[in-house]
């Protein structure tokens, strides 16, 4: 799938990642969607797309409320006729400390944001991706997914699930629909995320590792992550639907090898007993 000319939704694009996703596949020429539930920082985000002689559309969005989600959808839908691409990307990480003596309320909020919203999301937009037979979902994974995180189990669980949420899916989709979902690690990036983890006193407390690696530079940019998503668009194969990549790999090479990781069952969530 040419970027050129697809219609794109993508959460959380108010800022950091999400924005930085948004204002790549417009300057590539998508028809982009840009949604958070901060409208001041959506018009930001779609003022710099316009700016730069993009087509991007601000819908301020809770991705936890259904109704919100579903009119998301049908916006896009008047606007640009399609939707070819939903990046699930918004999160939230309020839920920092031990298990015992995090608020429940936070710790809902991050499984909330990130799971319930990455399913509501593609709940909403499947019946016209399946009416049209083509499609891309990428879910993005989190700090958690794939190995503990502590003083974050709410962002753990969260994100695991909705990478788990990304297999299953692609599976009960199967080879009938040409409708392709991926989970996309996008590593250390430096955000207000990040940043507020780093400062916050229970994040120092809890999360030492984000403070150190940002002081040392181990953080990279979200536009790597952009170019990413740019690279899974243009290269889709069926056959590695339900996988999870790193924003760091060459996603071409993963094509070349595509059968041998489905035959092996490689980036996924497996349990192993050897």
């Amino acid at each position: 799938m040419k970027v050129d000319g697809i219609s794109a939704i993508v959460t959380g694009s108010s800022m950091g990642i999400g924005r930085a996703i948004a204002v790549e596949l417009a300057g590539r020429g998508a028809q982009v969607v840009c949604t958070a539930r901060s409208e001041a920082r959506l018009r930001d985000t779609v003022d710099a797309i316009k700016s730069e002689g993009g087509v991007a559309l601000a819908v301020p969005t809770d991705v936890t409320d259904t109704s919100q989600v579903e009119r998301m959808a049908e916006q896009t839908l008047n606007a640009f006729g399609k939707i070819d691409v939903l990046i699930n990307n918004a999160a939230v990480f309020h839920g920092i400390g031990g298990l015992w003596e995090v608020d429940p309320d936070a710790w809902w909020a991050d499984v909330k944001t990130k799971l319930f919203g990455g399913f509501l999301c593609c709940r909403a937009v499947l019946p016209h991706m399946m009416k049209q037979n083509n499609g891309i979902i990428m879910n993005m994974a989190g700090g958690g997914y794939d190995q503990p995180n502590v003083g974050g189990t709410g962002y753990a669980s969260a994100s695991a699930g909705l990478m788990r949420l990304t297999d299953t899916l692609a599976s009960e989709l199967g080879d009938a629909n040409n409708i392709q979902v991926y989970g996309l690690w996008p590593g250390f990036v430096r955000s207000e995320m990040t940043e507020i983890l780093a400062t916050a006193e229970q994040g120092q407390r809890w999360l030492p590792h984000v403070k150190k690696g940002l002081s040392l530079g181990q953080d990279h940019a979200a536009e790597d992550v952009a170019l990413a998503v740019v690279k899974i668009i243009e290269h889709t194969c069926p056959a590695l639907s339900g996988r999870i990549v790193s924003y760091e790999e060459d996603f071409e090479k993963i094509v070349e090898r595509a059968e041998a990781i489905r035959e092996k069952d490689l980036y996924q969530l497996r349990l192993r007993s050897e």
